[in-house]
């Protein structure tokens, strides 16, 4: 390995601090902006200004600036995990960005062929995006993937893809499709509008009922402590002891594990909706008769 220049470790420092600063800074606009509440309090992401516009004015709220950090965070992490490859320097970490490359290459390849591997950036910033911004609720954030817009746009950005690849014949052929068979036609359309709302839908409702279930579960937990526990003298009968490792196994399940299942269930969807609407053998057909 080459020796490692005081430039090198610099530029390592400050993507280290790029990747942790836009989380603090979400922490921190949430402590300010936040009011202190009593009680259960269960409700969509704060709007912090909202700027005008012709034909509808704008919110920009909690979950587009959470969304935004984690954005910035994942490419400064991708950087940092990158840094150094085309100067010679070969690190551990690089190591670690070459194991996600091919993996996400191997998945791409098992599930949609070897047609699509330039897929894989994408579907691994997919997963990555997903995963993270469910993850942020680990710190007090609002996740993005709670909010529906957020998880309806990245479904129109998959519609749009797998609507260019059933095209990738013509206009016509994708008409076509439509009718196999004709009076399976009206249900065919409704199948296709459905697609991107069932992939939001989906996302959005498994990542919003398991924050739900952790505050009602927890809440419960600290009244029911209070009931059993209240008889205790002075400061003891107000520790909530319920709260005390239940709540934390709880979001280990929906924080952690259902929040990275859905983003792993989000971009195999994705992959089996764009490959399996590709007309591959009619479009590698007409290729030959072009050529």
């Amino acid at each position: 390995m080459n020796k490692i220049s005081r430039r090198f470790k610099i530029i390592d420092i400050l993507l280290i601090i790029l990747m942790v600063l836009p989380i603090l800074s979400c922490i921190v606009i949430k402590v300010v902006t936040t009011p202190l509440k009593e009680g259960i309090v269960i409700s969509g992401a704060s709007i912090f200004f909202t700027i005008k516009m012709p034909f509808q004015d704008l919110p920009i709220t909690e979950s587009q600036i959470n969304s935004l950090a984690v954005i910035i965070s994942i490419l400064c992490l991708c950087l940092y995990l990158t840094h150094g490859i085309r100067d010679g320097v070969w690190l551990k970490r690089h190591h670690f960005a070459e194991i996600i490359v091919e993996m996400s290459k191997k998945m791409v390849s098992n599930n949609m062929g070897d047609y699509f591997i330039s897929f894989a950036p994408f579907i691994v910033a997919i997963i990555g995006l997903s995963a993270f911004s469910s993850l942020v609720t680990l710190f007090g954030l609002y996740p993005p993937t709670s909010d529906l817009n957020i998880v309806a746009g990245w479904a129109i950005l998959v519609f749009v893809l797998i609507t260019y690849f059933k095209m990738k014949c013509g206009p016509i052929e994708y008409a076509k499709s439509f009718a196999n068979p004709v009076l399976m036609a009206p249900l065919n359309v409704i199948s296709e509008v459905a697609t991107p709302i069932s992939m939001a839908f989906r996302h959005y409702g498994n990542v919003l009922s398991g924050s739900v279930i952790s505050v009602l579960v927890a809440s419960a937990l600290g009244g029911l402590s209070k009931m059993v526990f209240g008889f205790l003298p002075g400061f003891l009968g107000d520790i909530p002891f319920l709260q005390v490792g239940i709540p934390a196994i709880l979001s280990v399940y929906f924080d952690i594990f259902s929040g990275c299942l859905q983003a792993y269930i989000f971009a195999m969807l994705t992959m089996m909706y764009v490959s399996g609407g590709f007309p591959y053998e009619l479009y590698m057909q007409r290729k030959k008769c072009d050529v």
